[in-house]
């Protein structure tokens, strides 16, 4: 029996530029913190190996800190073993960070920039697939089918890249066929490069990111508690949660029927964490009439305090205006004449998408004004 924990895309260093400043600094430090998630994680599970499927750090060119301090909370994780394959973020290219890496990097922390294989523990071989550079261009596990390691010994395939039929992060192409487990006779294939979880067959996994970093994939981080039972026999796999944060992506379809506003707070009492914890953005769809808009609005802008990063986007939320609502900003004179201008653009279909959007927006914030709701 072999145990290990299966990570990857761990980013260290990545600031977060998309995101407001006064948001990314616990977002940065998540990162690093995640080192230590997964060394209780695989004390937790009895694993004394750590195996890193690429991306360990978001650049090629991290700062000293970033990667002194990454070496020194692994180094500090005693009784495990730490195993790094370059990624496409930081490719064997970078010459000098590897350079650095190697001459410092504590006893228990390894490097895999060759594509050979390696027995970490007695009877257990590692076939590593280092990127050459951020975009090779080429299936990198080409080279594990013709591979012969002694029989008997477990088979453990380590890459990053896409998967051919399935799809790539950001490496630029998916060149790993799905049944490289197979055709390598391995007992279990560690990818990373695919910021969440996903499996092929019975012995092929991306981890995901321990850390999540978009809300391209839901939730919070996690890693993979792997159990090889033996030689040959199906791995067993268990999903350890490591992430601090949880990142939704949450859609919010409306109808004039429905109270809106009860709609969103539902959303906003969805997800396990603590609010503060919580990166949450909700795009809102369909349509509603001008008070429930508004009403909406108002409600959300309310919410947004609680959550660490929170994004409401309504660009896709149609408003119906009526008379009525007209008369609620002026039954006559310029705030009437105002209205009917700015309505009359927004349902002009000759006119500009952007042009109508400007002239809805304008007339939503001349309409709180009026109300009251915008002071």
């Amino acid at each position: 029996m072999f145990r290990f924990i299966h990570s990857s895309d761990l980013h260290l260093g990545r600031r977060f530029g998309n995101l407001p400043e006064d948001a990314r600094g616990r977002l940065v430090e998540a990162r690093h913190a995640t080192i230590g998630r997964l060394a209780t994680s695989a004390r937790d599970h009895g694993a004394s190996h750590v195996l890193l499927a690429g991306d360990v750090f978001d650049t090629e060119t991290p700062s000293d800190a970033i990667w002194r301090q990454a070496l020194a909370a692994m180094s500090s994780a005693e009784g495990l073993q730490w195993w790094i394959l370059p990624g496409n973020h930081d490719s064997l290219a970078a010459e000098a960070l590897w350079g650095r890496v190697r001459n410092q990097a504590p006893t228990n922390v390894h490097f895999l920039g060759a594509s050979a294989p390696i027995e970490i523990a007695p009877r257990v071989v590692l076939l590593p697939a280092p990127v050459p550079r951020r975009f090779p261009g080429r299936d990198l596990t080409d080279w594990m089918p013709l591979c012969d390691t002694p029989e008997g010994n477990f088979r453990i395939g380590v890459a990053h890249g896409g998967v051919l039929t399935f799809g790539s992060e950001d490496s630029g192409a998916e060149i790993i066929p799905a049944d490289r487990a197979t055709s390598a006779r391995l007992d279990y294939l560690a990818l990373g490069d695919w910021h969440g979880l996903k499996q092929f067959g019975d012995r092929t996994f991306y981890s995901g990111t321990p850390e999540r970093d978009r809300f391209k994939h839901s939730g919070p981080g996690s890693c993979l508690a792997v159990t090889l039972p033996g030689p040959g026999a199906v791995p067993q796999v268990e999903v350890i949660q490591t992430g601090q944060f949880d990142w939704r992506d949450a859609p919010l379809a409306l109808t004039p029927e429905q109270d809106a506003v009860a709609a969103l707070e539902m959303l906003l009492q969805a997800g396990g964490k603590a609010k503060r914890d919580m990166l949450l953005r909700i795009r809102a769809t369909g349509w509603l009439k001008l008070p429930a808009r508004m009403a909406l609005a108002r409600a959300a802008e309310l919410a947004m305090p609680e959550f660490w990063h929170f994004e409401f986007d309504d660009s896709g939320l149609a408003t119906e205006c009526t008379p009525e609502d007209l008369d609620g900003i002026g039954l006559s004179g310029a705030l009437r004449v105002a209205a009917e201008g700015l309505h009359q653009r927004s349902e002009d279909t000759a006119a500009q998408p952007t042009d109508r959007a400007i002239a809805a927006a304008a007339l939503r914030r001349l309409y709180s004004y009026v109300q009251g709701e915008g002071q």
